[in-house]
Formats: C-alpha cells, sequence, structure tokens
C-alpha cells in the first residue's frame, strides 16, 4: 500500500499536495518541500489505513452468516408468484417451446407476457441463482421475448440483480428502514442523495432495496447522468439493467405508464463535492423531478442514504482532473472532480430509508415556477433532515 499510494502522490503538483494536506490539518504544510508533503501524507494516510483494518475485522461471521442467510430467503420469496406446474404456452415459428413456468393465474412465464416486464421484476424459474441462468442465457440466445421500450432486457436485468445481490446483503449489508412508503402500484417518483463517487453504487442499492425488501418486487427506472450513456458496453449494460437517460423523454415515458422513477438531483455537483462535504446537499437543480411529478399526480418519496458517500471518500476537489475529463467527454457539465486513492469501495454499512410520501399540488394549465422549486426545496429538506438524523444514529462506519 505504501509503495502505490507514494506513487499516486507524486503525480501530483505541489499546489495539489498543499491542498490535500490542508484538508488533512497537517501543520507546517506551507513551507514544505514536494518530497516533505508526500511523506507527511503517506504517514497520514497509513495512520487512518490500520484503525480502519481493525473496524472492518469487527464484522462478526454470525452477521455474515446471517447476510448470507437474507440473500437466500430474498432470492426464493417469490415462489408464489409463479405457478411450477404449468409450462409457458408460448412456442416459436421454429418450434421452438418456452419450458420456463408461468407466473400464477396466467397462461405465460416472466418473459412472454405474464406480467408487465417494465413494472414488476419476477424472476422467470421463480427464484434467483445460478442453476437458472442455463435456461436464462438459452433465452438470451435465441431472442425469444422482447424488451421494452427504454431498453430494459428482462434477462439481462435479472442475472445482473442476482449477482449484485452480493453487494448488498454481504459487503454492504444494506438495512432499509420504511420501505412501507413505496407505492405498490402507479407512478411514483423516488428522490435521494447523490454519493460523492463516480460509479453510481447508490442507483444500484436503491433498486435493490425495493426488489428485495418491498411488497411487490417493482423495478426503479434509475435517471442516469449522460457519461453513462457514452461509454461503449456501459452504456448498453445501463440500459439493459432498466435505467433510464437523463431526459424529460425518458422520465415522463416511466410516469405516464405508472412506473417508478428514481431521481438524484444533486447531479454531477454530488461527485465534486469533498468527503469533507459527506451529507451536505447541494441544491436540487432547477426542480425538473418536481415539475414532472406534478404533471404526473405521482407522488415523491424522499429516500435518505448513508453510507453511499463513504465508498469512495474523495481527499479533495481537482479542477486539472476535471479539465483531463473534458478532453474525453467533452459533453460533460464537469467544473472539479473529486480525487480520491481507493480503486476497491470501501466495505462501509449502508442504510436507506424511505420517508413518507409527499403528495405534489394538482396540474393546472401551467405548472407554477414558484410551486415546482417549493415542492423541491422542501423534498430537499425532508432527506437532508433524515441524513443528520441517521449520521447522528451511525456508529462505526464499518
Amino acid at each position: 500500500m505504501t509503495d502505490s499510494v507514494s506513487l499516486l502522490l507524486d503525480r501530483l503538483t505541489r499546489d495539489e499536495l498543499r491542498a490535500f494536506a490542508r484538508a488533512a490539518e497537517i501543520a507546517g504544510r506551507s513551507k514544505m518541500t514536494k518530497s516533505e508533503l508526500i511523506e507527511a501524507l503517506r504517514v497520514e494516510l497509513q495512520s487512518h489505513a490500520e484503525p480502519r483494518k481493525a473496524e472492518r475485522s469487527s464484522v462478526s461471521p454470525e452477521e455474515l452468516s446471517e447476510a448470507r442467510r437474507r440473500r437466500i430467503s430474498a432470492g426464493r420469496r417469490f415462489e408464489y408468484m409463479v405457478d411450477t406446474r404449468k409450462s409457458c404456452t408460448l412456442r416459436t415459428i421454429e418450434g421452438f417451446a418456452c419450458g420456463l413456468p408461468v407466473i400464477a393465474g396466467k397462461e405465460r412465464c416472466a418473459l412472454h407476457g405474464g406480467t408487465n416486464i417494465s413494472d414488476l421484476a419476477v424472476p422467470a424459474a421463480g427464484h434467483l441463482g445460478l442453476d437458472t441462468w442455463p435456461g436464462l442465457i438459452r433465452h438470451l440466445l435465441l431472442a425469444s421475448y422482447d424488451i421494452d421500450a427504454l431498453g430494459l432486457d428482462p434477462v439481462v436485468s435479472e442475472m445482473i440483480w442476482h449477482v449484485a445481490n452480493f453487494l448488498y446483503f454481504e459487503y454492504f449489508r444494506v438495512d432499509v428502514e420504511g420501505i412501507e412508503n413505496v407505492p405498490t402500484k402507479g407512478a411514483g417518483v423516488l428522490v435521494c442523495n447523490h454519493a460523492g463517487a463516480f460509479i453510481p453504487y447508490d442507483g444500484m442499492m436503491l433498486q435493490l432495496a425495493v426488489l428485495n425488501e418491498a411488497e411487490l418486487p417493482r423495478r426503479v427506472r434509475v435517471v442516469g447522468t449522460e457519461i453513462l450513456n457514452l461509454v461503449p458496453f456501459l452504456s448498453h449494460l445501463y440500459r439493459k439493467a432498466g435505467a433510464a437517460f437523463a431526459s424529460r423523454e425518458d422520465a415522463r415515458w416511466v410516469l405516464n405508464n405508472g412506473f417508478l422513477l428514481g431521481a438524484f438531483p444533486e447531479g454531477v455537483p454530488a461527485f465534486q463535492k469533498p468527503h469533507a462535504e459527506a451529507y451536505q446537499l447541494r441544491r436540487f437543480g432547477r426542480g425538473g423531478f418536481a415539475e414532472l411529478a406534478i404533471e404526473a399526480g405521482a407522488p415523491i418519496v424522499p429516500v435518505a442514504i448513508v453510507g453511499s458517500e463513504d465508498v469512495h471518500p474523495a481527499l479533495f476537489s481537482s479542477r486539472r482532473l476535471a479539465q483531463l475529463f473534458k478532453q474525453f467527454f467533452p459533453q460533460q457539465r464537469v467544473e472539479e472532480l473529486g480525487v480520491f486513492l481507493n480503486p476497491i469501495p470501501l466495505p462501509v454499512k449502508w442504510k436507506i430509508r424511505f420517508l413518507p410520501p409527499i403528495k405534489p399540488p394538482e396540474p393546472g394549465p401551467g405548472t407554477d415556477r414558484l410551486a415546482v422549486l417549493e415542492l423541491a426545496e422542501y423534498t430537499r429538506e425532508a432527506v437532508q433532515k433524515a441524513l443528520d438524523e441517521m449520521l447522528g444514529e451511525r456508529g462505526s462506519l464499518f
């Protein structure tokens, strides 16, 4: 670790090292040479790494065993929704028979019309597990089913769901409160605080929380930043997993069809803030989510997520890094980017709290701009208050 940290620090300029030292409150930093700054920062980082290692070991075998039990139980809790005594009636013109069990009370399976794939995520075989993958891959290769208007692929999303449950139950050990506040039918907007790292773990955990804990495994169509739709392979996987593009057209399609929309209104500024400002919410944009909720008559469910901003703690923000980033992605509105040293996410414990829904005002002939901004600010204050309470209750990060 020491060599890799020193190598990373050596690539920074003296001014950036001083900013780093200022964040770490290192005395005498203004008079230090570059080599002295690197050594002081290396010692500081090493001193913080040792207690974290001790905290990580505090996760007991019993807790991990309980997490595995929860994961297995969550993967099998949908068996009642599938009738294994009957097989799907689908047969293609080539003579291919589906063979999957049907949705209870239907003649088709989850892939072929037994349920609305855009809303409910019912495992095709009735449970999650590697034993279901051969059948799923068979259907994937034969393209025997349809995807939805936003590109959701029910087979790919189910396989990602199964793999990502390891992160949800065993790595981040997510605790969920207030899941009953998520609507069981109809449109809804889940509005959350955003993490300070580039990889959207928070969007994934939000989706998994509803899939694994809610009364019905409804899909949350998370709105993602433009970058996730520009990177090769990742953009396709992002769409196939059920996410939506950050556009009014996609968001309107989700809400007008009565589905759940996941929104992170802080947007790009959430990636820019250093860890010293973690869980201090930025402005909720221009209230676009509130305007869409009013237009669709959809309730807003504020969601507070603790843990997401500790996964990749940013040491400081760099304008130079943002300029380099823009060379490759000029469309991005990034003024600063957080600098973090851990490429592997820290195994911090997460908590997600779903707050009571906020009913938007009735839509009129023209949406009042002041009402939109007031609704957005009211939602932001609700999330911030919940974050403050949850941080006050939290003990060790791990």
